[in-house]
């Protein structure tokens, strides 16, 4: 049951718990607001309020922000917002081209109409238009002025042509990584763009989600100032059936989005979907631990029972978890361009750290041994190096490398594993830990990740620094590569 509040309650129109936006010289919000409303369109004060966080000028007229995060549950009005940026850029701004982007056509083409509806209402605008395109997916409006505005949809690959002085990325929850890889390089060769970033939490555990993921950490974090955000959420721990906690969320609640509505899809889902559909909850907001760095049912799918001894061994990864213990990995060259790793029995690195240099330089020789820079495995280094083995400590970035490489290897089927109970449980529990290049596998539970760190560091040594060939010296003894 809920409980009925005042029949005025109306909507929060500041953000209730995130709002990051850098200080600037200069603000255009208020000329946007004016402009828009000139044609008709007139802004809710939070409308205006993700204005005035995004629209910021340094000296000399640049953004003082080139990338916009908002995230907002559905149906509060952030298609009119992205119509007031476009109309912005093309009669204040000047920018020549401008693309709106959706992950699904009819998201683009809804905030076409609700453009083109505009246009066709003001024939003051509709005179400084010089052709507007309808068809489906090629839906464009090029002004007098030649001026251009693109709606586009996202495809599941990798996207050319975004190049462009604004790009507006609705449903930001599903922007791949590979989709926002292609975009940075082509908005940076641009004097003076802006990117935005519109959207809803994503789905707990969605890999497109994890772009928007990042952007909302590194300002929440304050890691980029050129960065803004916004967020309308409520908070885990509000009654889930209180109108005014509907309101804290839902900046259009009793105005675009009625009370009986919100009771609808109340009754209709799920705690976890009402908080992040309608409440705009983000799942690690109330959860203990970031989402997984490895899909753990992919992970498993990749299991065989033995090693062949054809396979030779390519390169040993190493990590040290909280207790002092260290965990060993091995890695072995398997038909290309699959990567086949161990993680070996603990004890044999028990004996103490002398022991670990002896039993290592035995094995490598010209093998190479990569650990954690920031790991406490780095103690080995100089006696290893010392013997002359080839060790490689990975700094933060190369982190980030070799943690993508390997959850692309998994998903690609390129890794063979054994069945190992405790690499699973480490699989299962490790997350994803953002850093400025992107995310790495992250440390957690009692054992800190250690097993699969040392897994990530030997099949990025195996790809990195171990030519494909044939290796000497390698023993196998029950179905393992090293023992």
């Amino acid at each position: 049951m809920t409980r009925s509040r005042s029949v005025g309650l109306l909507g929060a129109q500041s953000p209730p718990r995130v709002r990051v936006a850098p200080s600037s010289r200069a603000n255009s919000w208020e000329d946007v607001a004016d402009l828009v409303g000139a044609y008709g369109l007139t802004l809710d004060p939070w409308q205006e309020d993700v204005l005035r966080a995004a629209l910021g000028e340094r000296s000399g007229g640049r953004w003082a922000v080139r990338q916009v995060g908002l995230s907002t549950p559905r149906q509060n009005g952030k298609t009119m917002l992205i119509v007031a940026r476009v109309l912005a850029g093309l009669l204040l701004f000047d920018e020549q081209t401008i693309i709106v982007s959706a992950h699904r056509q009819d998201t683009a083409r809804e905030t076409f109409f609700r453009l083109v509806s505009i246009i066709e209402d003001n024939p003051s605008l509709l005179e400084r238009v010089d052709f507007i395109a309808r068809s489906e997916m090629r839906e464009y409006i090029r002004m007098k002025s030649g001026q251009e505005v693109r709606f586009k949809a996202r495809g599941k690959h990798t996207i050319r042509g975004f190049s462009c002085d604004c790009l507006m990325l609705d449903e930001a929850q599903s922007l791949s990584a590979e989709s926002w890889a292609a975009i940075l390089p082509t908005m940076s060769a641009r004097p003076n763009p802006q990117v935005w970033l519109l959207g809803t939490p994503p789905v707990d555990g969605d890999e497109d989600g994890e772009v928007f993921r990042r952007i909302r950490s590194a300002c929440i974090a304050r890691k980029e100032p050129r960065l803004a955000y916004l967020e309308w959420s409520a908070d885990p721990s509000d009654d889930f059936d209180d109108p005014e906690t509907w309101a804290k969320a839902n900046p259009a609640f009793g105005t675009r989005l009625s009370e009986e509505a919100v009771a609808t899809e109340r009754a209709s889902m799920s705690d976890d979907q009402f908080a992040l559909e309608r409440l705009g909850i983000w799942p690690e907001s109330g959860a203990t631990s970031a989402p997984p760095a490895v899909r753990l049912d992919l992970w498993r799918d990749l299991t065989i029972p033995a090693a062949p001894g054809s396979w030779p061994l390519a390169a040993v990864g190493l990590d040290m978890d909280a207790q002092g213990r260290l965990w060993t990995a091995v890695a072995a060259h398997a038909p290309a361009p699959g990567v086949h790793v161990e993680v070996l029995p603990n004890d044999i690195m028990a004996a103490g750290s002398e022991a670990a240099v002896r039993w290592l330089a035995q094995r490598c020789r010209r093998r190479p041994v990569v650990i954690p820079a920031d790991s406490g495995a780095d103690v080995l280094r100089a006696p290893l190096l010392a013997k002359g083995i080839k060790v490689y400590a990975l700094n933060a970035a190369e982190q980030s490398a070799a943690s993508a490489s390997l959850a692309q290897a998994i998903r690609d089927g390129e890794v063979t594993h054994l069945a190992d109970p405790v690499l699973d449980e480490q699989v299962r529990s490790a997350p994803r830990e953002d850093t400025k290049t992107g995310w790495r596998v992250g440390r957690a539970g009692e054992s800190l990740s250690a097993p699969l760190l040392a897994v990530m560091c030997a099949r990025f040594g195996a790809v990195r620094w171990s030519p494909r060939k044939s290796h000497s010296g390698s023993a196998r003894r029950g179905g393992r590569v090293v023992t």
